[in-house]
Protein backbone atom coordinates (compact mmCIF):
# COMPACT_ATOMS: atom_id res chain seq x y z
CA UNK A 1 0.00 0.00 0.00
CA UNK A 2 1.56 3.64 -0.73
CA UNK A 3 1.54 6.29 1.48
CA UNK A 4 -0.11 9.94 0.29
CA UNK A 5 2.17 12.86 1.54
CA UNK A 6 -0.42 15.41 1.04
CA UNK A 7 -4.40 14.52 1.61
CA UNK A 8 -6.68 14.47 -1.51
CA UNK A 9 -8.30 17.79 -1.73
CA UNK A 10 -11.66 18.83 -0.59
CA UNK A 11 -13.78 20.42 -2.71
CA UNK A 12 -16.74 21.07 -0.15
CA UNK A 13 -14.31 23.53 1.43
CA UNK A 14 -14.84 25.46 -1.68
CA UNK A 15 -17.25 28.47 -1.49
CA UNK A 16 -20.58 28.12 -3.59
CA UNK A 17 -20.15 31.69 -4.74
CA UNK A 18 -16.59 32.05 -5.83
CA UNK A 19 -17.09 32.47 -9.59
CA UNK A 20 -20.43 33.50 -10.36
CA UNK A 21 -21.22 32.18 -14.11
CA UNK A 22 -22.96 35.19 -16.03
CA UNK A 23 -26.93 34.14 -16.58
CA UNK A 24 -27.40 37.21 -19.17
CA UNK A 25 -25.74 37.93 -21.92
CA UNK A 26 -24.66 41.40 -22.01
CA UNK A 27 -26.40 43.11 -25.61
CA UNK A 28 -23.72 45.28 -26.24
CA UNK A 29 -21.98 44.28 -30.05
CA UNK A 30 -17.82 45.25 -31.15
CA UNK A 31 -19.75 47.71 -33.46
CA UNK A 32 -21.44 49.80 -30.47
CA UNK A 33 -18.33 51.03 -29.44
CA UNK A 34 -16.01 51.44 -32.66
CA UNK A 35 -14.52 54.55 -33.72
CA UNK A 36 -13.25 53.71 -37.43
CA UNK A 37 -15.13 51.73 -39.65
CA UNK A 38 -13.77 50.22 -43.05
CA UNK A 39 -15.13 51.00 -46.60
CA UNK A 40 -14.68 49.01 -49.30
CA UNK A 41 -13.74 50.33 -52.92
CA UNK A 42 -15.71 48.97 -55.24
CA UNK A 43 -14.04 49.50 -58.41
CA UNK A 44 -10.67 47.89 -56.06
CA UNK A 45 -11.90 44.83 -54.72
CA UNK A 46 -11.22 41.37 -56.79
CA UNK A 47 -12.90 38.98 -54.09
CA UNK A 48 -9.41 37.56 -53.05
CA UNK A 49 -10.85 37.00 -49.48
CA UNK A 50 -7.68 37.97 -47.92
CA UNK A 51 -9.99 40.40 -45.56
CA UNK A 52 -12.21 37.51 -44.61
CA UNK A 53 -8.91 35.22 -43.48
CA UNK A 54 -7.52 37.65 -41.54
CA UNK A 55 -10.75 39.29 -40.06
CA UNK A 56 -10.59 38.43 -35.79
CA UNK A 57 -14.39 38.30 -35.44
CA UNK A 58 -15.71 36.96 -38.85
CA UNK A 59 -17.28 40.34 -39.88
CA UNK A 60 -16.42 40.19 -43.71
CA UNK A 61 -19.40 39.22 -45.51
CA UNK A 62 -19.37 38.23 -49.41
CA UNK A 63 -21.56 40.06 -52.01
CA UNK A 64 -21.72 39.46 -55.96
CA UNK A 65 -18.69 41.17 -56.92
CA UNK A 66 -17.01 42.22 -53.60
CA UNK A 67 -16.74 41.63 -50.11
CA UNK A 68 -18.74 44.40 -47.94
CA UNK A 69 -18.62 44.80 -43.53
CA UNK A 70 -21.13 43.40 -41.25
CA UNK A 71 -20.54 46.62 -38.84
CA UNK A 72 -23.01 45.70 -36.01
CA UNK A 73 -20.30 43.19 -35.47
CA UNK A 74 -16.92 44.48 -36.84
CA UNK A 75 -15.05 46.18 -33.65
CA UNK A 76 -13.08 48.71 -36.28
CA UNK A 77 -9.58 46.57 -35.69
CA UNK A 78 -8.26 47.94 -39.03
CA UNK A 79 -6.41 44.44 -39.66
CA UNK A 80 -8.90 43.81 -42.97
CA UNK A 81 -7.25 47.25 -44.02
CA UNK A 82 -4.14 46.58 -43.26
CA UNK A 83 -4.00 43.03 -44.92
CA UNK A 84 -5.62 43.97 -48.26
CA UNK A 85 -3.41 43.73 -51.19
CA UNK A 86 -5.23 45.51 -53.60
CA UNK A 87 -5.73 48.54 -51.02
CA UNK A 88 -9.51 48.19 -51.37
CA UNK A 89 -10.35 48.93 -47.87
CA UNK A 90 -9.75 52.01 -46.12
CA UNK A 91 -11.11 53.58 -42.50
CA UNK A 92 -13.16 55.73 -41.76
CA UNK A 93 -13.95 57.35 -38.81
CA UNK A 94 -17.59 57.22 -37.02
CA UNK A 95 -19.96 60.05 -37.52
CA UNK A 96 -20.82 60.96 -33.47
Amino acid sequence: MIKQSKQPFDASTIPNDLCPIAVKPNPMLPGDWRSLRPVVDRDKCVKCAVCWLYCPVQCVVEKPAWFDFDLATCKGCGICMRECPHGAITMVEEAA
